[in-house]
């Protein structure tokens, strides 16, 4: 049994100003006592949040008697969250000053801080007393609540100073078991694709990755040469344009699409899922040998590992196992006969040395099956007497082994496979 968290992000309707002023003043002391807090905490190396209560709880209480005491106690966690944070850095020498910048600040609240009035609204605490607040409801709050998830005792409320109001960060809970699978769906993750094995059918998932990273970095670089001139490297105007581009944004979308579609087709079978077992940092592994600045910049970006984590944590909200096999020679190697698969110069369809056509994502989803089948992740691509006489299995060698390949158009605007691909038979029959 798994406990699940997530966090939903709600907001107020805009407050009146007498109210919203009480935040202020309770926002301007809880920055005050993580300022010194965190200070303290690198100054003694102090990371644990234990000892830090216990050396400054009581100085706190003293300090701001009219405030409740738990801001004391959840300010300790913040602090000592961002003092272990830092303390780690600088371990590694990454850290550029010599104690951290507490710049944006959200008010840690615990059971004792809030209270839930319902659906609809929540009570927090201050030093003027209990204030009531009703906040917006959106799709997404109302998507876990009525799917089982419980409000957790913790949550954070952040000041909107622009749109006086505030942004509540609530925090859902939700307790999955495991299943046993009955068979596995393989994702073999590539800088443009993603490639999924459902049934002895591979679904390629165009994702354009490499076309994304490459518009966003000439766009960056041609705002770069407009605005440095003129107005020098550390432009405001410039920061701002930046911060409107949506590169971040549109890789994420296609990330938890990706995985909210291949976890919602294994929990519908039962099946586990396996993916590609990389290293901690393997866009590093990558471009050892790589001089092109533009190719190593797109390999860095392409979040290979991001993919693979977006599927592991939808997969946790679904109890679907994740199970991660050796990657070594996944494309190289053709599953039926285990001979060496040859490419020619950038094709991604090859030949095994006994005349097997393969698409190279294709052969590599069916490896990462077969070793999840044998369950010991070896690098040996082929099962023992697999058949190899044509159509009556799903590796026959009939026919080049090619992929259903679906647009990032198609699937993006759908949430099942079945949706998007009856849409997929509909295009191709117009066609």
């Amino acid at each position: 049994m798994a406990r699940i968290t997530r966090t939903v992000v709600v907001e107020t309707p805009l407050l009146p100003r007498k109210l919203f002023r009480v935040f202020a003043e309770l926002e301007g002391m809880y920055r005050n006592i993580v300022e010194q807090l965190t200070l303290y905490a690198v100054r003694e190396n102090v990371a644990s949040f234990t000892r830090l209560k216990t050396l400054k709880y009581r100085e706190l209480r003293n300090l701001y008697p009219h405030l409740p005491p738990h801001y004391a106690y959840t300010a300790c966690q913040d602090a000592s969250t961002r003092a272990k944070s830092f303390l780690k850095l600088r371990k590694k020498g990454l850290a550029e000053k010599e104690y951290p910048e507490v710049r944006s600040i959200s008010i840690w609240l615990d059971d004792h801080l809030w209270k839930s009035n319902g659906l609809t609204s929540i009570r927090v605490v201050t030093h003027k007393g209990w204030i009531p607040l009703e906040f917006n409801r959106h799709k997404q709050y109302w998507r876990y609540v009525n799917r089982g998830w419980r409000l957790a005792s913790e949550a954070r409320v952040k000041l909107d100073k622009r749109g006086r109001r505030l942004v509540i960060y609530l925090t859902f809970v939700k307790d999955v078991e495991e299943y046993k699978p009955r068979s596995f769906i393989s994702v073999d993750v590539n800088e443009n694709n993603a490639t999924a094995l459902i049934d002895g059918i591979a679904y390629l998932f165009e994702t354009n990755t490499g076309k994304i990273v490459l518009g966003y970095y000439y766009r960056r670089k041609r705002i770069q040469e407009k605005y440095d001139k003129f107005y020098g490297t550390k432009s405001r105007i410039k920061r701002g344009i930046m911060r409107k581009l949506k590169e971040g944004k549109k890789k994420q979308d296609s990330k938890w699409k990706i995985a909210n579609i291949v976890v919602r087709e294994a929990s519908r079978r039962g099946y586990a899922i396996v993916m590609e077992k990389l290293g901690k940092k393997p866009a590093e592994q990558m471009v050892t040998r790589i001089n092109d600045d533009q190719l190593r910049h797109r390999i860095f970006q392409a979040s290979f590992k991001g993919v693979q984590k977006a599927i592991e944590e939808k997969a946790r909200e679904y109890g679907v196992p994740v199970i991660y096999v050796n990657p070594k020679n996944t494309s190289k190697l053709c599953p039926i006969h285990g001979s060496e698969i040859a490419y020619e110069n950038t094709s991604r369809v090859g030949k095994c040395r006994r005349g097997e056509m393969w698409h190279r994502d294709v052969v590599a989803a069916w490896n990462l099956f077969l070793r999840a089948l044998r369950g010991d992740g070896s690098s040996a691509p082929s099962p023992a007497e697999l058949p190899v006489d044509g159509s009556p299995v799903p590796l026959g060698s009939t026919a080049t082994h090619e992929p259903t390949v679906i647009a990032r158009d198609l699937w993006a605007r759908w949430k099942s496979l079945d949706e998007t691909m009856n849409l997929y038979k509909m295009i191709r029959m117009n066609i």
